[in-house]
């Protein structure tokens, strides 16, 4: 007996050949609206659902598809009799195959300008029904929810038959599509104000995330763990990577790997960034690779064993032979050349990651930002926006009497970007485009600067004339104090504080030029 098949689609790519191929295998076709008539223009025979039913579309097509001859065609099980029974009984032609995809509502609730009405009108029902019911009998229905779908499809019907495993597979993906769309319409339709404008939190918020791996084991070897990405991903974002060698990713690699690359495509000039347990422990631009990475390398040597190395630019020969002297665990850039892949295809256990910077420039940086972030809190969730804020030059205000020269304000432009990686309290000494010293993730602001100047100290440089970021604002002078006695010559801080003033003469007091920037950048 001829199969029939059942197309009725939005978006039309590939529906044309697919039904030529189908009518090829001798299917019968079955279909609605634009489809049929598309099919029809192109010489197909047809027969519309609405002929099939005999029962007209109506309500500007709102009801087409919503039958028992649809349904029952779908649903009905040739292992029960009694389902064989019925659709004798009533005349139903069972339905083998259904491609379906639904009004576009994500894309048109994204649009500017999109209404109420405009939302409202591109909810579709009477595809994600047919969905469901064939997604449901996948044992006797194929049900194809992607035109990525319709050459395997094809290319097992003319080997013999569709599998149950790929009717089965199918069946999933159709399940995860309706999931996707019902999301989607709750979190747009749960964001609407009395006034018609989004909210922009949703009052439920309806995640959807893709598997890409399952990983060996969590932060910890007893945590079992899995990577999944945004059904979307942001460009440039570090799942959109491509891993060309080495070991599989761990939980922690690859949390260390995310702080590392977007702290290193937030950099226009050619930059290198070394992290260690998501800390920046070397950040460094130059006018190579090569030269960015060794200024990286000499702010923590000892903290950058074992690290994960990301850098904005290509990775030649020579980047790759001074990066290939250490032990490192991942290594990520946008591209990497022959001679950098020659050196590293005898270290096998070296993960390298390429991924494509955001489209419009070197790092495009707010682009590439992730749209949010969220973190899990007991049985709850928090969201925030991406902490993406740009600090222009024209942001700076000078407070203190010594004003900061051209180079210092270079250099302050830079350690503030770096600060803003580090987590809270933060501090960074910087000079000569490289971290000098980083102090991370203390209670007290004032050992986070004891512990940069150690870590300086330990690696050999000198802080005389430095310039230092702070994430946030000094409340009491004693850390201003401590980082004038570490030989810092400039402050980039936010300012905020009840003590600004007291802060403000102990910079003046210490012939120490300061500038406010009116934003902070903790990071926890």
């Amino acid at each position: 007996m001829a199969l029939t098949a059942l197309l009725s689609v939005s978006d039309k790519t590939g529906i044309l050949e697919f039904a030529q191929a189908l009518h090829r295998l001798g299917c019968k076709l079955l279909s609605t609206g634009g489809t049929a008539k598309l099919l029809m223009e192109n010489g197909l025979p047809v027969t519309e659902v609405a002929e099939h039913t005999g029962f007209p579309e109506m309500m500007d097509g709102r009801v087409k598809t919503l039958h028992p001859k649809i349904h029952g065609g779908l649903l009905a099980r040739s292992d029960v009799p009694e389902h064989v029974a019925a659709m004798n009984q009533h005349g139903i032609t069972r339905i083998d195959i259904l491609a379906v995809n639904l009004y576009p509502f994500e894309a048109t609730v994204a649009k500017a300008g999109c209404t109420l009405e405009d939302a409202i009108e591109n909810i579709d029902i009477g595809g994600p029904a047919m969905v469901r019911s064939a997604a449901k009998n996948w044992k006797d229905v194929a049900v194809l929810t992607d035109a990525a779908q319709y050459a395997g499809v094809l290319a097992e019907l003319q080997a013999g038959g569709i599998s149950a495993s790929t009717r089965f597979q199918l069946s999933v993906a159709a399940f995860n599509r309706i999931a996707q769309y019902d999301a989607a319409i709750s979190n747009y339709l749960s964001s609407v104000q009395s006034d018609g404008s989004l909210a922009p939190y949703p009052g439920q918020m309806n995640s959807c995330f893709v598997k890409v791996q399952d990983l060996r084991y969590g932060e910890n070897s007893h945590q079992s763990a899995a990577l999944y990405r945004d059904l979307f991903p942001a460009p440039g974002s570090l799942v959109t990577g491509k891993q060309l060698q080495g070991k599989e990713l761990s939980y922690n690699n690859i949390a260390d790997a995310d702080a590392a690359w977007e702290c290193v495509k937030s950099f226009t000039a050619p930059a290198c960034v070394i992290v260690k347990h998501a800390n920046p422990c070397g950040v460094a631009v130059a006018t190579s690779p090569a030269e960015a990475y060794a200024k990286a390398f000499k702010t923590d040597p000892t903290s950058a064993f074992g690290g994960i190395i990301a850098f904005n630019r290509e990775v030649d020969g020579a980047a790759a032979e001074l990066v290939s002297k250490q032990f490192v665990e991942v290594l990520m850039a946008p591209s990497f050349s022959a001679e950098a892949l020659a050196v590293f295809k005898s270290k096998v256990n070296v993960r390298l990651l390429q991924i494509d910077l955001p489209p419009g420039g070197d790092t495009a940086w707010l682009q590439g930002r992730n749209a949010g972030d969220s973190k899990r809190v007991g049985s709850g969730l928090l969201l925030q926006s991406a902490d993406n804020h740009f600090l222009k030059r024209e942001d700076l205000k000078v407070v203190t009497t010594l004003k900061p020269t051209e180079q210092q304000i270079d250099d302050l432009m830079f350690a503030w970007n770096v600060a803003q990686y580090v987590k809270s309290n933060a501090i960074v000494f910087c000079g000569g485009g490289m971290t000098l010293g980083v102090g991370a993730g203390q209670m007290s602001r004032v050992d986070s600067t004891k512990i940069a100047a150690i870590k300086a100290a330990n690696a050999g440089l000198e802080l005389k004339g430095s310039v230092v970021a702070s994430d946030a604002f000094f409340p009491f002078r004693d850390g201003l104090d401590v980082l004038a006695d570490a030989g810092a010559s400039c402050v980039i801080q936010p300012g905020g504080s009840m003590r600004d003033e007291e802060v403000i003469a102990a910079a003046n007091e210490r012939g120490v030029a300061m500038v406010f920037t009116g934003i902070r950048h903790f990071r926890h």
